[in-house]
């Protein structure tokens, strides 16, 4: 196989996690699969794996190009299992598997020598998976990534893609970018063709692989500049803390401080998969609210919540209502977000309302998914924009604290 340009800038990179922001059609599926092939044929023993985010997308995407590719020395192609060992240099074997990422949870306790993350930017509950199922699984054999993706916002793609700048946790890691004009088998006319029929910023995510607010957002004026803070100093009056309950999806507790301006601080996240009921409380009531906004769904475990003490408030799921109030309360910079609370701060930039579709009504709800976080401060803000706002507030003072004395937050 000889690479294009552009290729063979990633496969020559030594570095162990590398990231690659590519536009449609530049070769990343190409590459994938041909650097898949040659670690598995390398030595024996090897076990990697094709990480789509969807099961039908690994199929659709690399199995036939893969398949190909692989015959000459393929011993056993399991079609169900999409699974291809492979006879090795060193007359051994090597295992290449095809995953979907709505089944990650399956990969826990399994061991890669080179994994192929493809179209990262659509993959749900990024931060948590790749820190408690992926990475961990490259630890016994010191395995290396191959990120690839194009654009969807800023979200979690946008973050990793950065990551090599960070001095410490970026010194593994080395980013490309290219445009879909560089891949030199592609003819410029069809690109052009292209960038006449599609909006601006469609065109510069999808072939310029440019990083741009994805269309559709519900939260439109969210900006980093002016919502997410580093450090402040304010008067609280009450400690609002609100729960969305999960276990396969993951389950939120926030920390929301409202000062006497009526301005919200959100300054702790929670944000985890697989954790129990008993846990999720331990956690929200660590926080010491004074008021515990949990997702009505649960019963029992708002029941449970009650009968350990908790302020537990009534929450309403009218979703379009809440919507509506964050929305009003970032338009008047009324919203303020610690950059620790990352998880929360790539939803606001990928919580999305479905594509337009010709003689259909707009939907008014938004898809579901990049919202647990999201979710979760609705409950709490919307009750106190509509309902407790209406009324004075009770002044709370955490202990040792005067009433007039400015609040720095902390993060726990």
């Amino acid at each position: 196989m000889i690479f294009h340009p552009s290729q063979s800038k990633v496969a020559k990179s030594t570095k162990r996690f590398r990231v690659v922001c590519a536009g449609r059609r530049v070769g990343k599926t190409v590459l994938a699969i041909n650097e898949m092939a040659g670690k598995a044929y390398s030595r024996k023993g090897m076990n990697i794996a094709y990480i789509a985010p969807t099961y039908q997308q690994a199929r659709d995407i690399a199995w036939v190009q893969l398949v190909e590719l692989v015959k000459p020395i393929a011993v056993k192609i399991n079609e169900t299992r999409l699974e291809i060992i492979v006879q090795t240099a060193d007359k051994g074997k090597s295992t290449i598997s095809l995953r979907g990422w709505e089944s990650v949870e399956t990969l826990r306790g399994q061991a890669f020598d080179f994994i192929v993350l493809d179209e990262i930017a659509s993959m749900r509950n990024w931060d948590v998976s790749w820190s408690n199922v992926i990475r961990p699984t490259l630890t016994d054999r010191e395995g290396s990534v191959l990120f690839i993706s194009t654009p969807k916002g800023f979200n979690h793609f946008y973050d990793l893609y950065n990551l090599y700048k960070d001095p410490v946790k970026g010194r593994d890691y080395e980013s490309f970018h290219f445009t879909s004009y560089d891949n030199p088998f592609v003819k410029k006319s069809e690109i052009e063709d292209a960038k006449r029929e599609l909006e601006e910023d469609q065109f510069a995510q999808e072939y310029l692989a440019d990083f741009r607010k994805t269309q559709g957002l519900v939260y439109k004026g969210f900006d980093r500049v002016r919502h997410v803070y580093n450090d402040a100093q304010f008067n609280i009056i009450d400690r609002l803390v609100p729960i969305d309950w999960g276990w396969t999806n993951p389950a939120t507790v926030y920390l929301i401080l409202k000062d006497s301006d009526a301005n919200y601080w959100v300054t702790n996240e929670f944000y985890k998969t697989g954790k129990t009921t008993d846990e999720i409380i331990e956690i929200a009531k660590s926080y010491r609210g004074t008021k515990y906004y949990p997702d009505p769904a649960e019963p029992d475990r708002i029941d449970q919540m009650r009968r350990m003490g908790l302020n537990v408030r009534e929450v309403s799921k009218d979703i379009e209502a809440g919507i509506r109030s964050i929305q009003e309360l970032l338009k008047t910079n009324r919203l303020h977000i610690h950059f620790s609370c990352t998880n929360l701060i790539n939803e606001f930039e990928t919580y999305r309302y479905p594509d337009k579709k010709p003689d259909h009504n707009e939907n008014e709800l938004p898809i579901k998914e990049n919202d647990h976080a999201l979710d979760a401060i609705r409950y709490a803000l919307y009750m106190q924009e509509s309902f407790a706002g209406r009324s004075k507030a009770k002044q709370f003072i955490p202990s040792g604290m005067s009433a007039n004395r400015g609040y720095k937050a902390q993060i726990k």
